[in-house]
């Protein structure tokens, strides 16, 4: 408690509204306020790092009284900074609320601080900023067209650079669709020779029944290709058969019916790494599911007895020895990884899959050609062989990749920017997260000018 003497003034002069002047001193007081600067400064950085809630709670450790709403206040009513000379801008959007509602920060790349948020994510806003700062002289940004064309018209002078990050994820987008289209070709042919096989196998081998959905995608595959030779569209196929007008995209663009049943057919389960010992112990006679559940167990299988159960359960009917399985395929994002990885980060396990698998599909192996190209032109700064790239990708028969090549003419100088600068959009998407670290803090309720507040002053 401190017990503060001042001297009162008084006013003369009878017009003056205020009669009295109350003595104020530096540092501790100031007119009409509960909280000294330093306290108040305090508050302020406290409403900044933690907002309303989490920043009541320490305060109330503290000692000081104080609720959420008045640390908000406070927050609210800091002068926001100014912006000064950009030369480098980085530009990015963030979901306000994800598929709906969205805003766009703008970031200096020189000292990776934020200078701007605002609602939207149009053209028009970021060409009415940038009007206002003509110093501008380079712009970060990802592929949007939106961004693209506020850039073009509101800093002209400008050079645009798309971001390599997104360049590589849209490349992996592509691959895995590529990659999706030869899953019927991604298993290894089974290891040794037939005849040797006849001597070990016996003369009467059980092959398991057809999965329901596989047996079910054959009669759609074959009932779509028949009504569309008919000459029918694909959507009164769909009303037709009563399915979704992309299931039958998918149906009828598959060149064979093993593109269609490939997924289903290579759908990981947990009992996969076992199967091939349950299959020898069936085969020696061991027909006791409760038993050979007890065996893998010993083996490290980490699920229950039922999914054992029903994997034997097919073998039960009729006379016959349970069939040797063979390698099982990679899956689809396997695949890609290997493809999309530097090739000396590669295990040498994976290197060998590879390589079989490009000595095995002539496509794939043009696929993981056209993206060793890119990541080389891309990490050595070659961004004048883009054109050659972009020409020898769309005369390629891989669909995906030729879109994601034509894609590119329609954003080039940015693309070509991109992987000929130095400048790299690494610190908007750090930004970005730091936003959404500050967002769901305030339970992603926050409005508009209090997240402003907090993503352009708290540091």
């Amino acid at each position: 408690m401190i017990e503060l003497c001042v001297r009162r003034f008084r006013c003369e002069n009878p017009v003056c509204p205020a009669v009295t002047f109350a003595e104020q001193i530096a540092g501790l007081t100031t007119p009409h306020s509960r909280y000294t600067p330093s306290l108040r400064g305090t508050l302020t950085q406290i409403g900044l790092a933690l907002a309303g809630r989490a920043g009541a709670r320490l305060v109330t450790a503290m000692g000081i009284t104080v609720g959420r709403d008045t640390l908000l206040r406070l927050v609210r009513a800091l002068p926001e900074p100014d912006v000064g000379e950009v030369e480098v801008l980085g530009v990015d959007d963030f979901a306000f609320r994800k598929g709906r509602h969205y805003g766009t920060l703008l970031i200096d790349m020189a000292t990776h601080r934020p200078l701007h948020l605002y609602d939207g994510r149009e053209g028009e806003d970021l060409a009415a900023w940038l009007r206002g700062h003509p110093e501008v002289k380079v712009i970060c940004r990802d592929r949007s067209s939106g961004y693209g064309e506020g850039a073009r018209v509101g800093a002209p002078q400008a050079q645009q650079v798309a971001d390599r990050y997104h360049l590589w994820a849209n490349l992996g987008q592509a691959v895995e669709k590529s990659v999706n289209a030869h899953r019927s070709r991604l298993a290894e042919p089974a290891p040794g020779d037939a005849a040797e096989k006849l001597e070990v196998e016996p003369a009467v081998v059980q092959s398991p029944k057809e999965l329901k959905i596989v047996t079910r995608l054959r009669e759609q595959h074959a009932a779509a290709h028949e009504l569309w030779e008919q000459g029918m569209s694909k959507a009164a196929i769909g009303r037709k058969l009563g399915l979704h007008q992309a299931t039958i995209r998918k149906l009828v663009n598959a060149r064979s019916v093993d593109d269609v049943v490939a997924k289903s057919l290579q759908r990981a389960h947990i009992v996969d790494p076992y199967v091939a010992y349950l299959h020898r112990r069936w085969n020696e006679g061991v027909r006791n599911a409760a038993q050979l559940y007890r065996e893998i167990q010993e083996l490290g299988y980490p699920g229950g007895e039922l999914a054992v159960q029903r994997h034997l359960r097919r073998y039960r009917t009729g006379r016959g020895h349970a069939p040797a399985p063979g390698p099982k395929p990679p899956s689809v994002r396997e695949v890609t990884s290997w493809i999309m990885t530097h090739p000396e980060h590669l295990r040498d396990e994976d290197t060998d899959k590879l390589h079989r698998l490009r000595e095995r599909d002539p496509e794939l192996d043009r696929l993981t050609g056209h993206v060793r190209k890119f990541a080389a032109m891309m990490t050595g700064r070659h961004g004048d062989r883009l054109e050659d790239w972009i020409a020898d990708a769309e005369q390629d028969t891989l669909a995906p990749l030729a879109s994601f090549a034509r894609n590119l003419r329609r954003d080039l100088d940015a693309v070509r920017n991109g992987l000929t600068l130095p400048h790299s959009s690494g610190a908007v998407e750090g930004n970005i997260n730091r936003l959404k670290m500050l967002k769901r803090q305030m339970f992603g309720r926050a409005a508009l000018d209090l997240l402003r507040k907090r993503v352009l002053l708290a540091r």
